[in-house]
């Protein structure tokens, strides 16, 4: 069997059980393994032990727990509702002030905890009712909180870029500092696009008028990035500073997260045991995706499908 063949076999089946609506990590494991019976025979199935073996002894696997309890602990410490209260002051007088603070939001959020899901669900509690309240249109709120949570795989710390990483056999760290700019810059254009919207149709993000601050409101509230800057600047000030390797970084945020907490007088049994219990939800689901990925990964490069696929790329009569 050509390796053109398994490749397009295994793509196809790929995209079939995923829009069957089974799960991903079972879809990847079955795969492999079915590929790996056909293809070698079961005696050939140690390779799929190996490669979970191989996931569950990865040092740089061992950032996620760490960086998910880090994202848990923030989440329940009070300190994204000052953030919030604090963009919402010193952005609403712009166009679309509401949706831009979002965005900067969900960029800090980023940086701080790596996961999309920590800020989609956040800005959904904080800013949803807050920018329908005040008559945004729904179309533009729930976009900019959807484009907003995505930062987070780009952004370091990123637990999808450790996922790939660890799958691809490429340097963390090397990803984490290549995540910056695209992420920043993401960031930005989407900020510019909503401006240029609430200009162009202001009925979509009306201005807010009648509501006065003054200077010293908003000095204060600048408060709430004290924290979040030195939880970014612990994590990841230590990895390019050559201190500590994303995994050790991991534990610096966790730290600093526990810190954070125990000054907004949130660092209680309760909040430490429901981070805990998402901790370990949200790794196992990570991990499980992870084993499945590595296995098949393992079969598409055992039967030449990357290489066939780096040569299908090199013929490409693209200009130079």
């Amino acid at each position: 069997m050509s390796s053109t063949l398994v490749l397009s076999m295994m793509f196809v089946s790929l995209l079939v059980l995923l829009l069957s609506g089974m799960p991903l990590a079972f879809v990847l494991a079955f795969l492999a393994i079915l590929f790996t019976v056909i293809l070698w025979g079961a005696d050939a199935l140690v390779l799929t032990v190996l490669q979970t073996f191989d996931a569950m002894t990865s040092d740089i696997l061992l950032a996620i727990p760490l960086y998910v309890l880090m994202a848990s602990v923030l989440q329940r410490s009070g300190i994204i509702e000052a953030l919030y209260r604090a963009m919402e002051l010193w952005f609403r007088r712009l166009p679309g002030g509401l949706a831009v603070g979002t965005v900067a939001i969900c960029t800090v959020m980023a940086a701080m905890t790596g996961i999309v899901g920590a800020a989609v669900a956040a800005m959904g509690i904080l800013a949803l009712p807050s920018m329908l309240q005040r008559g945004y249109d729904q179309r533009l709120a729930l976009g900019t909180i959807c484009a907003g949570g995505t930062l987070g795989i780009l952004i370091p710390p990123s637990i999808i870029t450790i996922v790939y990483a660890s799958t691809a056999q490429i340097s963390v760290g090397k990803m984490f500092a290549a995540g910056i700019v695209p992420g920043v810059i993401l960031a930005g254009l989407y900020i510019l696009y909503i401006i240029l919207r609430a200009i162009i149709q202001p009925n979509l993000a009306p201005r807010q008028s009648g509501e006065q601050t003054s200077l010293g409101e908003m000095l204060s509230s600048l408060k709430a990035l004290i924290l979040p800057v030195l939880i970014v600047l612990s994590v990841l000030g230590s990895i390019y500073a050559g201190i500590a390797t994303p995994t050790e970084a991991a534990a610096v945020g966790v730290v600093g997260a526990l810190i954070s907490a125990a000054f907004q007088r949130q660092l209680t049994f309760k909040n430490l045991s429901a981070a805990s219990m998402d901790t370990l939800r949200v790794t196992t689901m990570i991990m499980w995706i992870t084993i499945g990925a590595k296995i098949f990964v393992s079969i598409f490069t055992g039967t030449g499908g990357a290489d066939s696929l780096l040569q299908f790329i090199q013929d490409l009569d693209f200009p130079q």
